[in-house]
């Protein structure tokens, strides 16, 4: 059975352009136009990714993205005409998986949907699938079989995708990760991909792990090349 894919977009034309590009992949489609409708349709036939624009009218993107999050973890991939750094945080911290700044490409588009189905569904590199159990460093815990973190035994809150960067970076500690080589391993992207992505994500991981996100003590920087997870003893 083929993926199927919910295209919310107030503009028709582009909405009928993403849907003609998806059918011809392979996947099958549905489209709304405003958010309301959006959340109708996604609870009516449970769509395995989303494509949201942030721009539309009543409820905006943004609302569309908590209220699914509220009841799913499917990708949500957010289309945006606008690439101020304010409105991807905005859209990441909503809960969405990643943004795609408009005008953009059909072959971006579909390379972005097969990377996010294939880290939803699953497809682990052996390493991933042999290192289960929990990993504690300090006051942070993270639990990969129950995917969740805890500092100081309170549950971190953490998005299904800052998860997944925190769990990569910690299995990887003390080794200094390239934001691009995070594209590719975490988010599953090889040729597309904007590493502002990786840093916000980065920003707002750290404001749920670290006691004082300005000074991390568990994911530093290093400047000009990508990011290194330490056990808590080292600052940034």
């Amino acid at each position: 059975m083929p993926d199927k894919i919910l295209v919310v977009d107030d503009e028709e034309p582009i909405a009928e352009i993403l849907e003609y590009n998806l059918r011809k992949a392979g996947y099958e489609t549905e489209a709304a136009y405003d958010g309301e409708q959006a959340l109708q349709l996604f609870h009516k036939s449970e769509p395995d990714l989303v494509l949201l624009d942030i721009m539309l009218p009543g409820r905006n993107g943004i609302d569309v993205c908590e209220q699914i999050r509220k009841h799913s973890s499917v990708p949500v991939l957010m289309l945006t005409a606008k690439d101020a750094e304010d409105d991807v945080v905005e859209g990441l911290n909503a809960g969405a998986d990643d943004y795609i700044t408009k005008p953009f490409s059909p072959r971006e588009v579909l390379a972005r949907i097969r990377a996010q189905l294939r880290r939803f569904k699953g497809v682990l590199t052996d390493e991933e699938h042999a290192d289960d159990g929990v990993l504690s460093f300090g006051q942070l815990r993270i639990d990969l079989n129950r995917f969740q973190t805890f500092v100081d035994g309170e549950d971190a809150g953490l998005t299904r995708r800052e998860f997944e960067l925190l769990s990569y970076l910690a299995r990887h500690a003390n080794k200094v990760i390239t934001r691009e080589q995070l594209l590719g391993d975490v988010w599953g992207y090889q040729y597309y991909g904007d590493v502002r992505t990786v840093d916000v994500t980065v920003r707002r991981l750290r404001e749920k792990i670290e006691e004082d996100p300005s000074k991390p003590r568990y994911v530093l920087t290093r400047r000009g090349v990508g990011y290194i997870f330490t056990d808590g003893q080292e600052a940034d």
